[in-house]
Protein backbone atom coordinates (compact mmCIF):
# COMPACT_ATOMS: atom_id res chain seq x y z
CA UNK A 1 0.00 0.00 0.00
CA UNK A 2 2.83 2.41 0.88
CA UNK A 3 4.68 1.63 -2.35
CA UNK A 4 1.46 2.28 -4.26
CA UNK A 5 1.04 5.62 -2.49
CA UNK A 6 4.58 6.73 -3.26
CA UNK A 7 4.15 5.63 -6.87
CA UNK A 8 0.97 7.69 -7.13
CA UNK A 9 2.70 10.73 -5.61
CA UNK A 10 5.48 10.33 -8.16
CA UNK A 11 2.99 10.12 -11.03
CA UNK A 12 1.10 13.17 -9.79
CA UNK A 13 4.34 15.13 -9.50
CA UNK A 14 5.56 14.08 -12.93
CA UNK A 15 2.26 14.99 -14.58
CA UNK A 16 2.04 18.34 -12.81
CA UNK A 17 5.60 19.29 -13.73
CA UNK A 18 4.95 18.41 -17.37
CA UNK A 19 1.87 20.62 -17.44
CA UNK A 20 3.57 23.57 -15.73
CA UNK A 21 6.75 23.36 -17.80
CA UNK A 22 5.18 22.46 -21.12
CA UNK A 23 6.29 25.82 -22.52
CA UNK A 24 9.80 26.24 -21.16
CA UNK A 25 10.41 29.88 -22.05
CA UNK A 26 7.04 30.89 -20.65
CA UNK A 27 7.80 28.91 -17.47
CA UNK A 28 11.13 30.69 -17.01
CA UNK A 29 9.59 34.12 -17.63
CA UNK A 30 6.67 33.51 -15.27
CA UNK A 31 8.97 32.26 -12.51
CA UNK A 32 11.19 35.29 -13.08
CA UNK A 33 8.13 37.55 -12.91
CA UNK A 34 7.23 36.12 -9.49
CA UNK A 35 10.84 36.60 -8.35
CA UNK A 36 10.92 40.24 -9.50
CA UNK A 37 7.47 41.00 -8.08
CA UNK A 38 8.45 39.80 -4.63
CA UNK A 39 11.91 41.40 -4.88
CA UNK A 40 10.24 44.82 -5.23
CA UNK A 41 9.47 44.86 -1.51
CA UNK A 42 13.08 44.00 -0.74
CA UNK A 43 14.28 46.89 -2.89
CA UNK A 44 12.03 49.26 -0.92
CA UNK A 45 13.56 47.98 2.34
CA UNK A 46 17.04 48.41 0.88
CA UNK A 47 16.55 52.07 -0.01
CA UNK A 48 14.72 52.76 3.26
CA UNK A 49 17.60 51.43 5.33
CA UNK A 50 20.13 53.31 3.22
CA UNK A 51 18.49 56.46 4.56
CA UNK A 52 17.62 55.43 8.13
CA UNK A 53 20.40 52.86 8.72
CA UNK A 54 18.31 50.60 11.01
CA UNK A 55 14.69 49.71 11.70
CA UNK A 56 14.17 49.39 15.45
CA UNK A 57 17.74 48.14 15.75
CA UNK A 58 17.61 45.79 12.72
CA UNK A 59 20.16 46.59 10.01
CA UNK A 60 19.85 45.81 6.30
CA UNK A 61 21.40 42.33 6.39
CA UNK A 62 19.36 41.32 9.43
CA UNK A 63 16.20 42.40 7.63
CA UNK A 64 17.20 40.38 4.55
CA UNK A 65 17.83 37.40 6.83
CA UNK A 66 14.33 37.82 8.30
CA UNK A 67 12.79 37.95 4.83
CA UNK A 68 14.75 34.88 3.67
CA UNK A 69 12.88 32.59 6.10
CA UNK A 70 9.56 33.97 4.90
CA UNK A 71 10.29 33.34 1.21
CA UNK A 72 11.96 29.95 1.64
CA UNK A 73 9.07 28.58 3.71
CA UNK A 74 6.51 29.81 1.18
CA UNK A 75 8.51 28.32 -1.68
CA UNK A 76 8.30 24.91 0.01
CA UNK A 77 4.73 25.43 1.19
CA UNK A 78 3.27 26.09 -2.23
CA UNK A 79 4.66 22.85 -3.65
CA UNK A 80 2.37 20.93 -1.29
CA UNK A 81 -0.51 23.27 -0.49
CA UNK A 82 -1.47 24.86 -3.81
CA UNK A 83 -4.63 22.75 -3.80
CA UNK A 84 -5.62 24.21 -0.42
CA UNK A 85 -4.77 27.74 -1.52
CA UNK A 86 -7.11 27.34 -4.49
CA UNK A 87 -9.65 25.09 -2.77
CA UNK A 88 -12.47 27.61 -3.13
CA UNK A 89 -12.34 27.25 -6.91
CA UNK A 90 -12.32 23.45 -6.55
CA UNK A 91 -15.54 23.55 -4.51
CA UNK A 92 -17.30 26.15 -6.66
CA UNK A 93 -16.62 24.41 -9.98
CA UNK A 94 -17.71 21.01 -8.66
CA UNK A 95 -14.31 19.28 -8.93
CA UNK A 96 -14.37 18.41 -5.23
CA UNK A 97 -17.25 16.04 -5.96
CA UNK A 98 -14.93 14.11 -8.29
CA UNK A 99 -12.34 13.77 -5.52
CA UNK A 100 -14.98 12.36 -3.16
CA UNK A 101 -15.78 9.56 -5.63
CA UNK A 102 -12.15 8.44 -5.97
CA UNK A 103 -10.71 5.68 -3.75
CA UNK A 104 -8.08 7.93 -2.17
CA UNK A 105 -8.02 10.26 0.81
CA UNK A 106 -9.48 13.67 0.00
CA UNK A 107 -6.66 15.67 1.56
CA UNK A 108 -4.09 13.45 -0.18
CA UNK A 109 -5.65 14.24 -3.56
CA UNK A 110 -5.93 17.97 -2.90
CA UNK A 111 -2.32 18.25 -1.74
CA UNK A 112 -0.76 16.23 -4.56
CA UNK A 113 -3.09 17.07 -7.46
CA UNK A 114 -1.39 20.41 -8.12
CA UNK A 115 1.67 22.49 -7.24
CA UNK A 116 2.35 26.11 -8.21
CA UNK A 117 5.88 25.61 -9.50
CA UNK A 118 6.22 29.20 -10.71
CA UNK A 119 5.51 30.58 -7.24
CA UNK A 120 7.71 27.91 -5.65
CA UNK A 121 10.68 28.76 -7.88
CA UNK A 122 10.18 32.52 -7.65
CA UNK A 123 9.78 32.67 -3.88
CA UNK A 124 12.24 29.88 -3.16
CA UNK A 125 15.03 31.32 -5.30
CA UNK A 126 14.52 34.76 -3.79
CA UNK A 127 14.61 33.30 -0.27
CA UNK A 128 17.78 31.34 -1.00
CA UNK A 129 19.42 34.40 -2.58
CA UNK A 130 18.58 36.56 0.44
CA UNK A 131 19.86 33.85 2.80
CA UNK A 132 23.15 33.56 0.91
CA UNK A 133 23.61 37.34 0.86
CA UNK A 134 22.83 37.84 4.55
CA UNK A 135 23.73 34.63 6.42
CA UNK A 136 27.45 35.39 6.61
CA UNK A 137 26.95 39.00 7.66
CA UNK A 138 24.57 38.80 10.60
CA UNK A 139 26.93 37.34 13.18
CA UNK A 140 25.45 33.84 13.33
CA UNK A 141 27.85 31.09 14.33
CA UNK A 142 26.92 28.33 11.91
CA UNK A 143 27.42 24.93 13.51
CA UNK A 144 25.49 21.67 13.78
CA UNK A 145 23.03 23.12 16.30
CA UNK A 146 22.24 26.32 14.40
CA UNK A 147 21.93 24.50 11.06
CA UNK A 148 19.65 21.85 12.58
CA UNK A 149 17.60 24.58 14.26
CA UNK A 150 17.19 26.47 10.97
CA UNK A 151 16.02 23.33 9.15
CA UNK A 152 13.55 22.32 11.86
CA UNK A 153 12.05 25.80 12.13
CA UNK A 154 11.70 26.07 8.35
CA UNK A 155 9.69 22.84 8.42
CA UNK A 156 7.65 24.22 11.32
CA UNK A 157 7.05 27.46 9.41
CA UNK A 158 5.78 25.49 6.42
CA UNK A 159 3.29 23.62 8.63
CA UNK A 160 2.09 26.84 10.29
CA UNK A 161 1.24 28.35 6.92
CA UNK A 162 -0.14 25.01 5.68
CA UNK A 163 -2.46 24.93 8.69
CA UNK A 164 -3.71 28.43 7.87
CA UNK A 165 -4.42 27.33 4.30
CA UNK A 166 -6.15 24.16 5.52
CA UNK A 167 -8.33 26.09 7.97
CA UNK A 168 -9.34 28.66 5.33
CA UNK A 169 -9.93 25.89 2.79
CA UNK A 170 -12.24 24.12 5.25
CA UNK A 171 -14.31 27.28 5.63
CA UNK A 172 -15.17 26.94 1.93
CA UNK A 173 -17.31 23.95 2.87
CA UNK A 174 -19.58 26.33 4.77
CA UNK A 175 -19.14 29.64 2.95
CA UNK A 176 -18.11 28.71 -0.64
CA UNK A 177 -16.32 32.06 -1.00
CA UNK A 178 -13.47 32.88 1.40
CA UNK A 179 -11.11 34.96 -0.74
CA UNK A 180 -11.64 38.03 1.47
CA UNK A 181 -10.79 36.03 4.59
CA UNK A 182 -7.70 34.65 2.88
CA UNK A 183 -6.62 38.18 1.97
CA UNK A 184 -7.03 39.37 5.57
CA UNK A 185 -5.75 36.38 7.52
CA UNK A 186 -3.00 35.16 5.22
CA UNK A 187 -1.76 37.64 2.63
CA UNK A 188 -2.01 40.77 4.79
CA UNK A 189 -0.48 39.03 7.82
CA UNK A 190 2.31 37.74 5.59
CA UNK A 191 3.12 41.34 4.61
CA UNK A 192 3.51 42.25 8.29
CA UNK A 193 5.72 39.20 8.83
CA UNK A 194 8.42 40.66 6.61
CA UNK A 195 9.30 43.10 9.39
CA UNK A 196 10.24 42.71 13.06
CA UNK A 197 6.89 42.44 14.84
CA UNK A 198 8.22 44.68 17.61
CA UNK A 199 7.67 47.74 15.36
CA UNK A 200 3.90 47.18 15.25
CA UNK A 201 1.07 48.10 17.59
CA UNK A 202 0.47 45.62 20.43
CA UNK A 203 -2.78 44.52 18.80
CA UNK A 204 -0.99 43.48 15.61
CA UNK A 205 1.66 41.71 17.67
CA UNK A 206 -0.99 39.72 19.54
CA UNK A 207 -2.61 38.63 16.27
CA UNK A 208 0.73 37.56 14.79
CA UNK A 209 1.65 35.54 17.88
CA UNK A 210 -1.63 34.02 19.06
CA UNK A 211 -4.17 34.12 16.19
CA UNK A 212 -2.33 33.99 12.86
CA UNK A 213 1.10 33.10 14.27
CA UNK A 214 3.38 34.31 11.48
CA UNK A 215 5.80 35.49 14.17
CA UNK A 216 6.79 31.83 14.60
CA UNK A 217 7.51 31.47 10.88
CA UNK A 218 10.45 33.88 10.82
CA UNK A 219 10.66 36.43 13.65
CA UNK A 220 11.21 34.11 16.63
CA UNK A 221 13.42 31.64 14.71
CA UNK A 222 15.62 34.52 13.54
CA UNK A 223 15.69 35.87 17.10
CA UNK A 224 17.15 32.54 18.26
CA UNK A 225 19.99 33.03 15.79
CA UNK A 226 20.52 36.80 16.19
CA UNK A 227 19.40 37.57 19.78
CA UNK A 228 18.27 41.11 19.00
CA UNK A 229 17.44 43.47 21.87
CA UNK A 230 13.73 43.68 21.04
CA UNK A 231 13.31 39.98 21.90
CA UNK A 232 13.27 41.09 25.56
CA UNK A 233 9.58 42.01 25.08
CA UNK A 234 8.61 38.36 24.63
CA UNK A 235 9.11 35.09 26.55
CA UNK A 236 12.39 33.47 25.47
CA UNK A 237 10.45 30.17 25.17
CA UNK A 238 8.92 31.52 21.94
CA UNK A 239 12.25 31.07 20.15
CA UNK A 240 11.96 27.28 20.54
CA UNK A 241 8.25 26.78 19.81
CA UNK A 242 7.99 26.96 16.01
CA UNK A 243 7.93 23.15 15.44
CA UNK A 244 5.36 22.69 18.23
CA UNK A 245 3.19 25.54 16.97
CA UNK A 246 3.36 24.11 13.44
CA UNK A 247 2.43 20.58 14.53
CA UNK A 248 -0.29 21.77 16.92
CA UNK A 249 -1.90 24.11 14.41
CA UNK A 250 -1.88 21.52 11.66
CA UNK A 251 -3.48 18.87 13.87
CA UNK A 252 -6.21 21.34 14.90
CA UNK A 253 -6.80 22.38 11.28
CA UNK A 254 -6.91 18.74 10.21
CA UNK A 255 -9.45 17.94 12.94
CA UNK A 256 -11.59 20.86 11.76
CA UNK A 257 -11.30 19.55 8.20
CA UNK A 258 -12.39 16.02 9.12
CA UNK A 259 -15.33 17.30 11.17
CA UNK A 260 -16.45 19.72 8.45
CA UNK A 261 -16.51 17.09 5.69
CA UNK A 262 -19.68 15.73 7.30
CA UNK A 263 -21.42 18.98 6.41
CA UNK A 264 -20.25 19.28 2.82
CA UNK A 265 -22.93 19.89 0.22
CA UNK A 266 -22.22 20.05 -3.49
CA UNK A 267 -22.24 23.51 -5.04
CA UNK A 268 -24.39 22.06 -7.78
CA UNK A 269 -22.07 23.06 -10.65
Amino acid sequence: MKCDTFYLIGMYTKTIMKSWFQYKIDAVLRSLAVFLREATGIIVIYFTLLKFDTLNGWNLYEMLFLFSFLFVTYGILILFFTGLRDFGDTVRNGNFDRFILRPRGLLFQIIFINADWFAAIGHGCLGIALFIISAGKVGVEWNVISIFYAIVTIVGGVFIQGAIFLFLATLNIYLLETDSLKEIFYWNMRKFAGYPISIFHKGIQMIMIYIVPFAFVNYFPVQFLLRKADMAQYPSLFMYMTPLVGAGMYLLAYGFWRLSLKYYKSSGN
